[in-house]
């Protein structure tokens, strides 16, 4: 008998065992710490209070059951810290001793991996346990003592968390250093040139009077465009080189997460959501269920030699001899870096994406395709770029002016080794062709375009950013990025708008709160230390109760004092201009856990709750109503009607106030996955809509909203 953690994954591997196998699947965790009690004996060296998950007795009993059927129960959860912490409570429950060579791991779900896994069975791993064992226990002591603490001091159903709360404080970090910013203002000035009969190109002003431009205001900008205009340019220099660029790394945890989050607009949940879904296996008709991709959850970009071998074979096969180095490419990981398991890419080199996207869902498709081609292309030599930079000067020497100096630039893709197959996500090659010039030759100024700018204020943390900041802080590991980031949405304190991450006043309250009195619980280096020592206890180099004794005795003392100092924190309350309609009073707003929404402040008698309804300004094409600006459970904003339900016009593109010129109806506008944004009109007969592309866009979306109404319905 084998026992995994999921039923998909069960499925998968059942197949290659063949007869003499059974495989079931544990659903996860079977035992934990009770919800309702701290759990751990502090005054008997931490020992905890470990209890049978409540839901869990049936599927425990049925196991158990078949356990007395096998000559030998192997223990197969996932390759980390985690899974060994299950295996380790499997193996309680079933009564196996941890010593015995009852535990089996794979990097990948293939036929090859699972055989060679059974014949190498070895002991549970306990140093990796006590490090899960030391994570969950840390966590129990900041959640569950100082939870209560902000339920006195703030509001009732509050929760703080270890790595949680650092992670709210950056965001909170960055907030104020967007509202502390102090915008300036300066000019570049642009210019079209040309040179004999050859088409315009384009130059920047660089230096006047060989210093580095500087333009204040626009006074400045035109009185530089003004002793452009009448000046004789000729070309002063001329640069050529070639710029290699390398390709990346197979994906870590991390990188997929930022690199699904820029390319296909994933959140950090969903991506790695369906990453386990190609993990555990996909049913590719005739073959069966095939694990795709290796293990999601690790940080290193190391991968095997077969591996090497495949992708050897695909690149030569596919694109020629050209395209491989005379070396394999090997990466180095991070410093950081636990190395356990191989990078994420696909099981097979010859699964290419389009060979299977007849099995996969669109989501599933579009992260296992970049898997696919992250990994061939790291594989691939360097694209090479033609770079050509061309100075021009006017002749201040002959005109006694200003010395002004223009820089243009060319370039043009050589080679385009891995950039063949994988285009990364802040890739901005464009060739840039400029015509054939030499030392000497004239330019003719064409045109002087001066711009204004404001300098900006760091950018708010999206899923990308915030991943990388998380990682390079050494803050959390591979398999908790994602948690991480859906908690602290979930707990109120920072809210998602327009896929950047903004922390609520209530968030801002209590990380002020933590920073005053737990400034370790906040502190980056502090928590990144203690990830550091968790790693340790996971080498063996570190005992687990010298690291829980070393933190609880400061937190205890620290929570006994700031439980003296901190008086009650009142939060602000807004009241609105909405009365309730049961009981008459003026609701408030609040904050949950998709935004802002209106609950009546008789709350507990009066348990009234509406959302906030954001006026548009455009008037419903079905009724005449007042169309407003509504959330999904999800808190996805969508358009509505404000007599609903009398009225069920429903849209998710944004309606306008104008309304068409040609027709008079109504204009909404619809934003494309890249941001672009298309006007059109609502009524399906106006002239404007003939051969319009958003006919088969709305199509498309039609058909999307009917199929899921069809699997809700059954």
């Amino acid at each position: 008998m084998v026992l995994v953690e999921s039923p998909t994954k069960a499925k998968t591997i059942e197949r290659y065992l063949g007869k003499g196998y059974v495989v079931k699947a544990s659903m996860g965790h079977l035992r934990d710490l009770p919800k309702s009690q701290f759990a751990i004996d502090v005054d008997n060296d931490f020992a905890p209070k470990y209890i049978n998950i409540r839901g869990k007795g049936d599927l425990i009993r049925e196991l158990k059951k078949e356990a007395k059927k096998a000559d030998k129960v192997y223990l197969a959860s996932d390759p980390d810290r985690e899974g060994e912490a299950i295996a380790w409570h499997l193996a309680y429950l079933f009564d196996i001793d941890s010593k015995s060579d009852c535990r089996i791991v794979f990097n990948e779900i293939t036929k090859p991996a699972i055989q060679a896994a059974v014949k190498e069975p070895h002991a549970i791993n306990l140093d990796m346990v006590d490090a899960q064992q030391a994570r969950r226990m840390l966590d129990r002591i900041v959640g569950y003592k100082l939870s209560p603490l902000l339920w006195r001091k703030v509001r009732k159903g509050l929760s703080a968390g270890r790595v949680q709360s650092v992670t709210v404080k950056l965001i909170c970090d960055r907030e104020k250093e967007i509202m502390d910013f102090v915008s300036v203002e300066y000019w570049t000035v642009g210019t079209k040139l040309k040179k004999g009969t050859s088409s315009q190109f384009e130059g920047e002003l660089t230096l006047i009077d060989g210093k580095k431009l500087k333009i204040d205001n626009g006074d400045e900008a035109n009185a530089v465009k003004e002793a452009m205009a009448n000046c004789k340019w000729l070309v002063d220099d001329i640069k050529q080189r070639q710029r290699v660029r390398k390709a990346a790394a197979p994906f870590t945890t991390s990188s997929m997460q930022q690199d699904a989050a820029r390319k296909l607009g994933f959140t950090s949940k969903r991506t790695m959501m369906v990453a386990q879904q190609l993990y555990e296996g996909i049913d590719l008709g005739r073959k069966g269920p095939v694990g795709l991709i290796t293990y999601m959850r690790t940080d290193s970009t190391r991968i095997s030699e077969q591996a090497v071998q495949e992708a050897k074979d695909y690149i030569l096969s596919e694109y020629g001899g050209e395209y491989y180095p005379a070396k394999a490419n090997v990466y180095q990981a991070g410093k950081k870096a636990q190395d356990a398991h191989e990078a994420i890419r696909p099981t097979s080199a010859a699964l290419t994406p389009s060979s299977i996207e007849k099995y996969l869902s669109k989501e599933q498709f579009k992260l296992y395709q970049l898997i696919w081609q992250r990994f061939i292309a790291s594989q691939m030599v360097p694209a090479v770029f033609d770079m050509l930079a061309v100075q021009i000067k006017n002749n201040a020497s002959v005109y006694k002016d200003r010395e002004f100096v223009l820089k243009a630039n060319g370039s043009k893709m050589k080679f385009p080794g891995f950039m063949k197959v994988y285009t990364m996500a802040d890739s901005k090659e464009k060739d840039v062709v400029l015509p054939e010039m030499s030392v000497g030759d004239e330019i003719r100024l064409m045109k002087v375009e001066p711009v204004q700018h404001f300098t900006e204020p760091p950018p708010r943390y999206n899923d990308a950013s915030l991943v990388k900041t998380l990682e390079e802080a050494g803050i959390g590991r591979p398999s908790t990025y994602a948690p991480i980031i859906e908690t602290i949405l979930a707990r109120g304190y920072v809210q998602r708008v327009s896929k950047n991450f903004q922390p609520t006043e209530l968030g801002i309250i209590v990380v002020d709160m933590l920073q005053e009195y737990f400034k370790d619980i906040v502190d980056v280096k502090f928590t990144a230390g203690l990830e550091g020592e968790l790693d340790s206890i996971a080498e063996g180099t570190v005992d687990k109760l010298t690291l829980l004794r070393k933190f609880y005795g400061a937190f205890s003392e620290t929570l006994e004092k700031a439980d003296a100092a901190i008086g009650h924190v009142e939060l602000p309350v807004e009241v609105s201009d909405v009365p309730c309609e049961l009981c008459g009073r003026m609701m408030v707003v609040k904050q949950g856990r998709f935004g802002k929404f209106l609950a009546c402040p008789g709350f507990p008698e009066c348990r009234n709750t509406k959302p906030i309804l954001k006026e548009t300004g455009a008037i419903c094409p079905k009724c005449g109503g007042n169309i407003v600006g509504r959330k999904t459970r999800r808190g996805k904003t969508f358009f509505g009607c404000s007599r609903y339900p009398e009225c069920d016009f429903a849209t998710w593109d944004t309606p306008q106030k104008e309304t068409c010129p040609k027709c008079g109806s109504l204009q909404l506008k619809h934003y494309y996955r890249n941001g672009r944004g298309v006007l059109y009109c609502y009524n399906d007969k106006c002239e404007t809509r003939i051969d319009n592309p958003i006919n088969k866009e709305l199509l498309k979306q039609k058909k999307k909203s009917e199929k899921a109404k069809e699997e809700k319905d059954g």
